[in-house]
């Protein structure tokens, strides 16, 4: 594989080549962990994704029960009882 330089930004960040995130199968939101391997070399690694526990697990459970409803159809149902 070719050696590709990047430029890190005012604020710390640094864009990772395409060919790189192809080849690790990068997407948004995915989590790298960063070692230090000598004051000059770091090394990057892909953190296992581990399924969450406890009350994250159950983000997302109810939906499986019910169909969402748009925001307008959620203030209309809770403005029915409203006197005018």
């Amino acid at each position: 594989m070719k050696t590709t330089a990047t430029v890190v930004t005012e604020r710390g960040q640094v864009s990772i080549p395409a060919e790189i995130r192809k080849r690790m199968n990068l997407t948004s939101g995915r989590r790298i962990l960063w070692e230090m391997d000598s004051p000059t070399e770091c090394r990057i690694r892909l953190q296992t994704e581990r399924p969450p526990v406890g009350a994250k697990a159950m983000l997302g459970f109810a939906t499986t029960f019910r169909a969402s409803k748009r925001t307008d159809d959620w203030m209309n149902e809770l403005r029915q009882g409203e006197s005018t």
